[in-house]
């Protein structure tokens, strides 16, 4: 999951931003980019085109979160809605677990307490915008 690039849409015009600059940062951002492209019923999307701000819990100060997409979607019935939608390892969703103080162990607790706070605030701003926010693990996207 660690390679990253430039993506290029065979639908430009569903781009919302500069769709000769998008960078994907792992193969799941890839991934997710191709389907968002192909898929009839996205409307537009956007990559790290929006932030929102966030107070971390590890120096306390407030940071900007740049959530990987923003799309709007069409559904069956005809209902128009926008997601904010995060991609993440699912090992990062949860608490870690090993007991150890290891240097690698207090680097998992900080990145799941910030994401927790990141998430939070995008949840927030979701619920002010009316949109939806989702985290996207390797399980939905069937890796």
């Amino acid at each position: 999951m660690s390679y990253k690039g430039w993506f290029t849409p065979q639908n430009p015009n569903k781009y919302k931003g500069n769709a000769e600059r998008i960078v994907y940062r792992s193969s799941w951002e890839l991934r997710v980019m191709k389907k968002l492209d192909e898929n009839p019923n996205v409307l537009w999307w956007a990559s790290e085109e929006l932030f929102v701000k966030y107070v971390s819990p590890v120096d306390n100060r407030v940071h900007r979160y740049f959530p990987d997409f923003i799309v709007r979607v069409k559904s069956r019935d005809g209902k128009e809605s926008t997601k904010m939608i995060e991609v993440k390892p699912e090992k990062q969703t949860k608490p870690p677990t090993q007991s150890r103080k290891t240097r690698k162990m207090l680097a998992e607790v900080a990145t799941y307490a910030i994401n927790q706070e990141k998430w939070k605030a995008a949840e927030l701003f979701c619920l002010e915008h009316g949109w939806q926010f989702m985290i996207l693990t390797e399980k939905d996207l069937g890796i």
